[in-house]
């Protein structure tokens, strides 16, 4: 197995710790007499291990060997494969590499693992190639790369030959993309240990809906109009979406992305400490085949803090373009995001260039082409939401006007007038006995 991976082409990078090339080294080392018995075996178990969590991480199931080859091949961003997620499987002479490398992964998802199990006295290999798999919540576990590896892997063991793999390959990324970004939805950035800006997908995000978010009709066709046409190409704009709490803002984005995402459309959150970044954010993702929007949400300002320079220039006004696969989608209870004092209004005020310092305030919400208002509802709008989220809950048996009187104190008790209060009040409901007649 080891040789075989030695004459990898286009999938020779495995990134640190590969538990593939652990293993086959492993068996080498042991075939070649470098290790013993015992040591074989401790080094086998921690693979073993290492699999384990893998395949509870992302839901692997039956085969748990071969889905992590499944696993490997669509994760690996690799000349080949980065080319065939933005234009398909093209004529040219790394078809032939890239078919040599599905033809050793072929062999190595059908490696007979029964004799080394034999002289080790061991079957955690059996174990792992007929695998049943504990189930599990979703939330537990990353739904879209699950979906996709099982795919892979049984297109791998049903294909004939590496030409078969190949199309199947191929076909993948150029739907669905490779690595990270062509699996998940949503991402948070940090920097690792090394200074190095890394990207971490979320594996489970709410699975919000725009249709499920009750009323707001305008607003949500307003956001839906500009994503649609930012995901079709057309020319789009940031957009800022402010209000009252509790009134569906952040709700609406992240029903965008669920709605959007087999279009291709991407999530990344920024938080505003890491405004900063924002720039070499831009930079690592400007040349992928998706389109990417930037999140923030609940973002405000202190009229000491600075942070909104980084992105004015980032929305416009920089020296470098913003690219046209990416859109800054914010979150906000202020309308003009940057808090403004009782001074920012006294024409006597002791700046002496008092509307310079007025306009530098403005300028940032001005950069966000589509700015849609969310405002709380009143009584009658709130007693709808309530009746329609109720409407959900076919267990909530109980009368529409005791319903609605128990909304009234809960609302006066919680919060105020708000879709959140309502929700809280449909959950509150549903999980006692207060309905109960």
């Amino acid at each position: 197995m080891y040789k075989k991976l030695a004459k990898l082409v286009m999938y020779r990078d495995a990134g640190e710790n590969s538990i593939l090339y652990n293993v086959s080294r492993i068996i080498y080392d042991y075939k070649n007499n470098c290790i013993d018995k015992e040591e074989t075996v401790s080094r086998i178990y921690q693979e073993i291990r290492n699999l384990l969590e893998v395949a509870t991480s992302f839901g692997f199931d039956k085969n748990l060997w071969r889905d992590y080859i499944a696993f490997y091949i669509i994760m690996n961003e690799n000349p080949f494969s980065l080319t065939c997620e933005r234009s398909g499987a093209s004529d040219g002479s790394v078809n032939e590499f890239a078919k040599n490398d599905m033809k050793i992964f072929k062999e190595i998802s059908e490696y007979d693992f029964s004799e080394l199990e034999k002289e080790l006295g061991i079957d955690c290999f059996s174990v792992i190639t007929d695998y049943k798999s504990i189930e599990k919540r979703e939330q537990l576990y990353n739904r879209n790369v699950s979906k996709y590896v099982r795919r892979i892997s049984d297109g791998i063991a049903s294909s004939k030959d590496e030409n078969e793999i190949f199309d199947i390959i191929t076909s993948f990324y150029k739907d669905h993309g490779v690595g990270m970004f062509g699996l998940n939805k949503a991402f948070r950035v940090n920097r690792d240990r090394r200074g190095r800006l890394e990207f971490t997908a979320i594996k489970n995000s709410d699975e919000a809906s725009l249709d499920k978010l009750v009323g707001y009709e305008i607003q949500k066709k307003k956001l839906r109009d500009n994503t649609e046409a930012f995901v079709m190409g057309r020319k789009a704009n940031n957009c800022l979406l402010y209000g009252d709490r509790g009134t569906g803002k952040s709700t609406s984005i992240k029903a965008i992305i669920n709605e959007y995402y087999s279009s291709g459309l991407r999530m990344i959150e920024i938080f505003k400490h890491q405004l900063g970044e924002l720039a070499a954010v831009i930079s690592e993702v400007k040349n992928r085949n998706y389109k990417f929007i930037i999140y923030m949400d609940d973002l405000s300002f202190e009229d000491f803090e600075t942070e909104y320079k980084y992105l004015k220039a980032v929305i416009e006004g920089g020296l470098e373009e913003k690219p046209d696969n990416v859109l800054i989608y914010a979150t906000s209870n202020r309308r003009h995001l940057i808090k403004e004092t009782w001074n920012d209004q006294n024409d006597y005020d002791m700046d002496k260039h008092h509307s310079d310092t007025m306009q530098e305030k403005l300028s940032l919400v001005d950069r966000f082409g589509v700015t849609i208002n969310y405002s709380k509802p009143n009584q009658k709008e709130f007693f709808e939401i309530v009746k329609k989220l109720a409407e959900r809950n076919p267990d909530l048996d109980i009368d529409e006007a005791k319903l609605l009187a128990e909304a009234n104190k809960w609302e006066m008790m919680h919060g105020g007038l708000s879709g959140r209060t309502a929700q809280q009040f449909i959950d509150y409901m549903v999980g006692t006995a207060i309905h109960e007649q």
